[in-house]
């Protein structure tokens, strides 16, 4: 069924504030929230706007590919970069302030990008109302790096950037959530690019048999720990698990286990110690 429709406000609101932004760059992980920042930033201005995707071992190649998808459709001028979080050891040991060594990376990135365009430009992300209630660290290295948040600016939550992409007819307007790769491992366990591609292969496969949207294999210690709403675990049999643990054991030998996790799925669950 459609969703509610945006509030009548908002969309010019949100209008008003990239019309004040000259140039601008938009941090585009592949998500909703910043493949619909980067469609109406580039819609209105498309000679002003640059859109960053960051390649790495912690994005969905699923993500990666959405981001080239619209950028096709809507001729963005898209960058591809290396944001170099992996060279960063503090990144790399997973402390419950992950994010922030990662968006300083990311956004110290943009700014060398943009570097060389005529102008000051302004950095953006997909940073909406709703995101300021949780614990997100990464904010800490947008307000040091001066990154906006048109969302934010113009009081725009999740449910308003839903109702506007079905408004607009965009094809990821129902996408479900899908933070980065890293975000499956419990904090202190070392980030390494072996591990996230065991966690990527396992949900692509458990997805693709099972047809569910909302699933989550995290990693805690040496078990890998699948994550599904309430209700749906009857819909991954033992032989399935089974087939998928040989599969994310072929790329990490360190995977003991694969189970289901009797608790159903939570957002933020890796996360250890988040204040």
């Amino acid at each position: 069924m459609p969703g509610p429709a945006p509030q009548p406000a908002l969309p010019e609101r949100l209008g008003a504030v990239l019309a004040g932004l000259p140039l601008r760059a938009v941090a585009c992980s592949g998500g909703i929230d910043s493949l619909l920042l980067a469609t109406l930033a580039h819609r209105q201005a498309p000679d002003a706007t640059r859109v960053v995707h960051a390649v790495s071992p912690a994005v969905p190649a699923a993500a990666t590919a959405r981001v080239r998808a619209q950028a096709s459709a809507e001729g963005w001028a898209l960058d591809l970069v290396d944001a170099g979080e992996f060279s960063d050891p503090d990144y790399l040991a997973n402390p419950v302030d992950r994010c922030f060594f990662c968006k300083q990376r990311l956004y110290s990135t943009l700014r060398q990008v943009t570097a060389a365009l005529d102008g000051p430009v302004a950095i953006l992300s997909g940073t909406n109302a709703d995101d300021l209630g949780e614990y997100r660290p990464g904010l800490r290295a947008a307000e040091a790096l001066g990154v906006r948040h048109p969302y934010v600016e113009a009081g725009i939550g999740k449910a308003d950037i839903r109702a506007l992409a079905r408004v607009l007819g965009l094809a990821f307007a129902d996408l479900p959530a899908s933070p980065c790769l890293a975000s499956r491992l419990y904090t202190g366990l070392a980030v390494t690019p072996e591990r996230l591609r065991a966690v990527e292969r396992a949900e692509d496969r458990l997805r693709a048999e099972t047809g569910l949207s909302v699933l989550r294999c995290r990693r805690r210690g040496d078990l890998m720990l699948i994550e599904v709403e309430a209700g749906e675990g009857a819909r991954i049999g033992p032989g399935l698990i089974a087939r998928v643990a040989a599969e994310a054991r072929a790329i990490d030998p360190g995977i003991r286990d694969l189970r289901l996790d009797p608790r159903p799925y939570a957002p933020g669950r890796a996360f250890r110690g988040a204040r």
